[in-house]
Formats: structure tokens, C-alpha cells, sequence
């Protein structure tokens, strides 16, 4: 099946060249680059870029993860687009040639899961958190993938489709591959409904999906901010040393990192709850609020706005 995609895909290339679409070989050569790397001992990761996702990004804007035991490797997130899954197949084949056993994901959001076709080719049982199938089968998912085979393509196609997990989990579960414990914790509703974080106790490392973004604006959306804001002040007491972040590079300095998104939240919190408290209108509140210690960073201009309008809304919604 992986073969067949590849062929697909290189079809697909050769087509848009002599389209003329502007999809040369030097903008192929021109994708994001893609490289494994070890955060801990047995502990890898791939970093996406941090912009929005395009056909130029070939959707890998957000991090996957992998965990080498003694008898596979489990595998954190999918990526954004089959094409990228592959990709970073072929990064997990540069470390090791055993086989793919798990794919564990952190939430049901596009850049995270469009891959997951790829490994379910391969044998790969899936697990996730039980509410991310009110996503997986609600319109928003089905319409946010019929808008990215327009958006996305060609990376996002006809043949890209969404993939229910073989696993519903509805607890703190523990999953023993072959040497290795991970521990698989939800801590929804939060960024999503259905986020779960992956710790591994024995190396003190988090895979900790979009809990946690690193060097750039957190995307809220319609995130129940105050469970979120909980549940990393849980995260804290674990005693990590090093996280691999949804978004961004990863950290070995993590309860500093964590409490940024944190802080983050907390300050859109403070803010638009005062504004919705004091019924004032949002647009007067946006521009009244200092934003100087997060307007240099990346997504500012795309997240921030958006992100303390929602939390605007959610507010002035508890307010009530």
C-alpha cells in the first residue's frame, strides 16, 4: 500500500509539472525539511514548521513522535497528510527496522491525523482518546477535509480519508510494548475534548500533543482554556524533564515551557474576562490589551486575534 502511494504521489508531481502549476522539481526539493531526532534515550521525534499548513508545507506544520522497545515502535501523531507520513516513515527507518506496532493520537486535529492511513496500511493499531470520535464523524471533520483537498492538494486528495482508531480509550490506560510502559493520560477537555498525553515514567520524557506550543502562539480555537490551564498544572507535578510539544522545538527546561502556554492562556483569561464582565465590545478590548510580550512571536498575526476572540466568547458564555 505504502509502495502504491509513493507511486501515486510521484504521479501526481509529474502531472502538475507539465500542468504547469508550478509544482517543479525545485519546489519539490523546496518541501520542509524532515529529519528524526532523539529528545531521550529511545525517545525520537520529526518537528513541523511553524506556519499555517499549504500545499507549499505539504501539511507538516505540527510534531510526531516514535518510541523504539525492545520488540516495535510505537509511533505519537500521524502528521498532516499521507505524503508526510511517509516521509516520516522513512525517518523512522533510518533508526531502526522494527516494525510499527502503535499509533497513539494526542487529538483528533487534520494536521495530526491525515497521515494515519499510511500506518494502518501497515499493521499499525490505533488508539485514541473515545470523544475524538464525535469529531471523527461530525460534519466539521467532513467538510474540513473536502475544503483540504483544495487547500492541500496535491498532498490532500480524493484518496486521503479520515481513520477511526482500533482502541477507544475512556481512562488513564497503560499500554507494555515489548520493554517499555507508556502511559496514555487523558487530560481533555482542553485544548480538545479528547486530548491524551503520553508519559514515559522510566525516562522522564512527555509527548504531550498541542498542550503544550514551543516558540510560537498557541492555537485556542474553541478550547475549554480553564480545564487546559488544570491539567498542565497536573502535568507539572509528573516531574518531566523533557517535552516533545505539539508545535515547536522540544524542551528540556519543561516546567518553564509548559507554564508559558499556561501563562498564555491565563493572561487571555484575565483579560477578555474583564472585558466581557464589563460588557465592553471586543473589538475596543483587542485593542486596549497589551500584547507586546507575545506579538514578536510566530502566528501572532493568524492565532491571536482569533484565539482571544474565542476566548472572548467563552467568557462572556461563564459569565452568564
Amino acid at each position: 500500500m505504502v509502495e502504491r502511494l509513493n507511486r501515486r504521489t510521484l504521479l501526481q508531481w509529474s502531472l502538475l509539472a507539465v500542468a504547469g502549476t508550478g509544482f517543479t522539481r525545485h519546489s519539490l526539493a523546496a518541501l520542509p525539511e524532515m529529519k528524526a531526532r532523539e529528545a531521550s534515550p529511545g525517545c525520537w521525534y520529526v518537528e513541523g514548521v511553524s506556519a499555517m499548513g499549504s500545499s507549499s508545507n505539504q501539511n507538516f506544520i505540527s510534531n510526531a513522535g516514535f518510541i523504539i522497545t525492545s520488540d516495535s515502535v510505537v509511533v505519537v501523531d500521524a502528521l498532516g497528510s499521507p505524503a508526510a507520513a511517509e516521509r516520516f516513515i522513512g525517518e523512522i527507518r533510518k533508526v531502526t527496522p522494527k516494525p510499527i506496532s502503535h499509533v497513539i493520537l494526542t487529538h483528533y486535529h487534520a494536521d495530526h491525523i491525515y497521515g494515519l492511513q499510511v500506518f494502518k496500511a501497515l499493521g499499525a493499531r490505533i488508539i485514541a482518546q473515545q470523544l475524538g470520535r464525535e469529531y471523527l464523524y461530525s460534519d466539521t471533520a467532513r467538510l474540513r477535509l473536502q475544503a483540504s483537498r483544495t487547500e492541500l492538494a496535491p498532498w490532500i486528495d480524493e484518496n486521503t480519508h479520515l481513520v477511526p482508531a482500533d482502541e477507544w480509550i475512556n481512562g488513564p490506560t497503560k499500554l507494555t510494548v515489548g520493554d517499555t510502559e507508556l502511559q496514555i493520560i487523558p487530560v481533555g477537555p482542553a485544548h480538545t475534548v479528547d486530548d491524551v498525553v503520553v508519559w514515559l515514567p522510566q525516562r522522564k520524557t512527555l509527548y504531550c500533543g498541542d498542550l503544550v506550543f514551543r516558540g510560537r502562539i498557541p492555537y485556542v480555537g474553541d478550547a475549554d482554556s480553564g480545564h487546559w490551564i488544570q491539567s498542565l498544572d497536573e502535568l507539572l507535578k509528573l516531574g518531566v524533564q523533557v517535552v516533545i510539544p505539539g508545535h515547536g522545538n522540544i524542551s528540556t527546561d519543561a516546567a518553564k515551557d509548559m507554564q508559558f502556554t499556561r501563562d498564555y492562556l491565563r493572561y487571555l483569561r484575565k483579560t477578555m474576562g474583564k472585558a466581557a464582565e464589563d460588557m465592553t465590545p471586543f473589538d475596543d478590548a483587542y485593542k486596549a490589551t497589551d500584547w507586546s510580550q507575545y506579538e514578536h512571536m510566530p502566528l501572532f498575526g493568524a492565532a491571536n486575534r482569533m484565539n482571544a476572540y474565542n476566548t472572548y466568547l467563552l467568557m462572556e458564555h461563564d459569565a452568564r
